[in-house]
């Protein structure tokens, strides 16, 4: 008996503490499943269209982009939108409700012999835009649930559920798709909004006030980044990051099946290293960040999700040292993407006032997911234009480069976490994360 309550002690002292606190497991829980329903998705969505509606390149093309202009479009609005009305909790539960009912649409309409590629643009369309709208409340409800002090912890605890996701979702997507066929597998991503919704109906944070209106409302995410050396330093740093990395992912699977003679099977394998690493990533980034602290910590990321990436255009000769070139790649960049997510996420949930945090979150990703389409269709002209081997050589050097961004500003001399800046709507002056 007693070796029985040491070990349940053991177990408990190893279990994160915002786990135990109930409104932070209900919310975690919600978005871990959601997390691994949007996996599945990405893999049952693509195959529905090739293998029931035959989808040729550029419809394919056409689908992709469908699901990424909504981040382009909407995200500094809907940023604008939910800080003006506040009651975010509520707004992700109707968009979680909105998707499920969008998801379902799919398998329903493949039941009844009338799936489309119309109606797949649409529903991806609008999905996204539902993601957006989900997506900058998420940043205000966070902070609701989490003491400062525990925002490592609980960026860990999201990023490792996202990193899990990339390693379970696509091989469960697979059996689905498999078993059931690739529309009819789109019912699990519908379920998983669903179980988003219900854990979130059963939390009641205190959220941050609907912002007074004011002139300027909709832009002040923008000019707090603008203004803010901190943040706009991660604004660039990203940006240059993604760029480079959407120039990369473009041409990579092309060049691992022309150049190297991977099958596809292998490939999938070496993809999933990435995965692996991201787990790993997200275990050691609290340790790293005790260690060394924040602001370096976030530069090491820029540097570490990038940089591996540059044994993928060096890799040839003998096909095992290719193979552990590329497994090293995706591996120890996966390691490094935790790092800068895990990193830049609590740094900026300490930073951004709660007055603009969805207009800064919604700012930050008009701008961070806006150059990945351009990214690609960079990669594609390039690829063309230098070839393959070059056009990766630009690819993992430039973003290497995306963190010499960060250099000037005060984030690499930052031990702690900053201090919350001033609402500039309330204040004129808006101190600097130096200040902080």
């Amino acid at each position: 008996m007693k070796g029985g309550g040491a070990l349940r002690r053991g177990v408990s002292a190893r279990v994160p503490e915002l786990l135990g606190e109930r409104a932070f497991r209900r919310y975690w829980t919600g978005q871990t499943v959601s997390l691994f329903g949007d996996q599945v998705t990405f893999l049952a969505v693509p195959l529905a269209a090739v293998l029931v509606l035959h989808v040729d390149a550029a419809e394919m093309g056409w689908l992709s982009m469908a699901g990424l202009l909504p981040a382009l479009l909407f995200s500094l609005a809907a940023g604008a939108w939910v800080d003006r009305r506040g009651r975010r909790r509520q707004v992700m539960i109707a968009a979680d409700l909105g998707r499920a009912a969008l998801m379902a649409s799919l398998p329903l309409a493949y039941a009844l012999g009338h799936l489309s590629l119309p109606q797949m643009y649409a529903v991806v369309f609008l999905v996204g835009t539902l993601s957006v709208v989900f997506d900058v409340c998420n940043a205000a409800l966070f902070v609701s649930l989490v003491e400062p002090e525990e925002y490592v912890q609980g960026s860990t605890l999201v990023n490792g559920s996202r990193a899990f996701s990339f390693v379970a979702g696509p091989s469960v997507g697979g059996l689905l798709v498999q078993v059931l066929a690739a529309p009819l597998a789109l019912f699990v991503d519908a379920l998983s909004y669903v179980c988003s919704a219900g854990l979130l109906a059963r939390i009641a944070p205190v959220e941050p006030p609907p912002a007074a209106p004011r002139k300027g409302h909709f832009s002040a995410g923008l000019r707090f980044i603008a203004r803010s050396r901190a943040m706009r330093a991660l604004v660039a740093a990203a940006a240059t990051v993604n760029f480079f990395n959407f120039v990369f992912h473009a041409l990579m699977v092309l060049y691992a099946v022309d150049q190297l003679g991977l099958s596809a099977g292998t490939l999938g394998v070496v993809l999933g290293a990435g995965a692996v690493g991201g787990l790993l990533g997200a275990f050691v980034t609290g340790r790293v960040v005790r260690r060394i602290g924040i602001g370096p910590t976030v530069l090491l990321g820029f540097v570490g999700f990038p940089a591996p990436l540059v044994l993928v255009p060096l890799a040839g000769g003998p096909r095992l040292l290719v193979l552990a070139a590329l497994f090293g790649a995706e591996f120890l960049s996966g390691v490094g993407l935790m790092l800068l997510d895990i990193g830049s996420g609590s740094f900026q949930a300490a930073l951004v006032p709660d007055a603009l945090r969805s207009r800064v979150s919604g700012a930050f990703r008009m701008v961070n997911y806006g150059v990945r389409p351009l990214g690609a269709l960079a990669g594609g002209l390039l690829g063309g234009t230098l070839g393959l081997r070059p056009t990766l050589w630009v690819a993992t050097v430039g973003g290497v480069l995306g963190a010499l961004w960060l250099l000037p500003s005060p984030i690499p001399r930052m031990r702690a976490l900053p201090e919350k800046a001033e609402d500039p709507e309330a204040d004129a002056g808006v101190p600097t994360a130096a200040a902080a």
